[in-house]
């Protein structure tokens, strides 16, 4: 028993030493760590003027983004109205034509024998109702004279009537043929530009081949598919701005027409925009850009401002030096009267009031309750204005 108490001793002094110093250790490290959290505490985030943006009533327009082809209001294709060789085709791809100007000729050695025919049928026909009326006439004298019989005249009336129509369906014949004749020049419909050259000279084509193609381009259409939810909104007059590819400057457009059908299968209404005369301009060009649907004063910021990372959109607002999270309401996209910036807007119907400074897209990702220092220039009325 003496001997046990005589190694427990030493023991428990030891455990006491060890533990003395682990709780040192600890003490200390807490202290470490306080000083290192303090230290490290983060320091109010600094803006500059560009990445703060304060709300104020401006003009907003409410428009509805629209795109597609380009298309010539007027064009119209040369084709073949006989089955014949073409014999000549003086245009090409580019060339300007007018109204009522010779482009082509078909070779016109069928057709002739052919109108040759018809009119040697004709004069055969035109003798035997030479034939048929003297005849009628002798036998009316008979009949007077009472050597026939009324039912020999009536033959003769008959046999007279037959070989009128067969006449007169021989001149229609001769004058099918000689607008066959007639049919082998090719004329331009319109005046425009040649877009298609479809055959070439030596070519025999069939009736109704497709020749030539002429396109004006004075009146150029875009052809819109609008969503049936979209398109109450849409009227005749209404002005847009578009975007057409390859050319820098944006054109200007207006509603001139709306489809009272939808498309089969997507339901959409095609709505069609003719443009302004501008240089450059070609059917088939595909553009993008905006119907003008309404004109107001409303609140509104970029697009890229509103933060959908939410169930609910919202904005980071500045509030006494600290950012806040304000849930918004979303009204229409649009863009701003006059302003320069490419961003869309949208409008702001509710959630922030008039004054609220908001930061941009620029910031990022900022927690809620971050501190935040505003500068001097950050704050002033310039930075404001640019804000707006």
């Amino acid at each position: 028993m003496k001997r046990w108490v005589k190694w427990a001793v030493p023991v428990v002094v030891v455990v006491a030493l060890i533990g003395g110093f682990v709780a040192r250790a600890l003490s200390a490290r807490k202290q470490e760590q306080a000083a290192l959290g303090t230290a490290r505490a983060p320091a109010a985030l600094e803006l500059s003027p560009g990445d703060l943006l304060v709300l104020h009533p401006q003009p907003f327009a409410r428009t509805l983004a629209v795109s597609g082809g380009l298309k010539a209001v007027n064009s119209a294709v040369v084709r073949a109205k006989v089955a014949a060789e073409v014999k000549s085709l003086t245009v090409r791809e580019g060339d300007s034509v007018k109204a009522g100007q010779v482009i082509g000729q078909l070779d016109t050695t069928e057709v002739d024998w052919r109108l040759r025919q018809a009119e040697q049928n004709a004069a055969s026909a035109r003798g035997q109702l030479d034939i048929a009326r003297r005849t009628l006439e002798n036998n009316k004298a008979l009949v007077a004279q009472g050597f026939i019989s009324s039912t020999g005249l009536e033959t003769s009336v008959s046999n007279e009537a037959t070989a009128n129509a067969n006449y007169l369906a021989a001149s229609a014949a001769v004058e099918l043929a000689r607008k066959a004749r007639t049919d082998t020049q090719l004329l331009a419909p319109i005046a425009g530009i040649v877009s298609v050259r479809a055959a070439q000279p030596g070519e025999r084509v069939a009736v109704d081949a497709r020749l030539v193609e002429v396109v004006d381009l004075s009146r150029i259409e875009l052809e819109a598919a609008i969503a049936p939810e979209d398109v109450g909104a849409v009227q005749v007059g209404q002005a847009a701005t578009l975007q057409v590819d390859g050319l820098a400057a944006p054109a200007q457009a207006k509603v001139v027409r709306i489809n009272p059908s939808t498309q089969a299968g997507t339901r959409a209404v095609m709505v069609y925009l003719e443009l302004l005369p501008q240089p450059g301009l070609r059917q088939g060009l595909f553009a993008r850009g905006a119907i003008e649907l309404e004109r107001k004063t409303a609140l509104a910021v970029p697009a890229s401002t509103v933060r959908v990372d939410q169930a609910r959109p919202y904005v980071l607002a500045v509030v006494d030096g600290v950012v806040r999270q304000r849930g918004v309401t979303l009204g229409g996209r649009g863009s701003i009267a006059g302003s320069l910036e490419r961003d869309s807007q949208v409008e702001l119907a509710a959630g922030v009031d008039d004054g609220a400074t908001l930061l941009r897209s620029t910031v990022g990702q900022v927690r809620d309750g971050t501190a935040v220092r505003l500068t001097a220039a950050a704050t002033s009325p310039a930075s404001a204005a640019a804000g707006r």
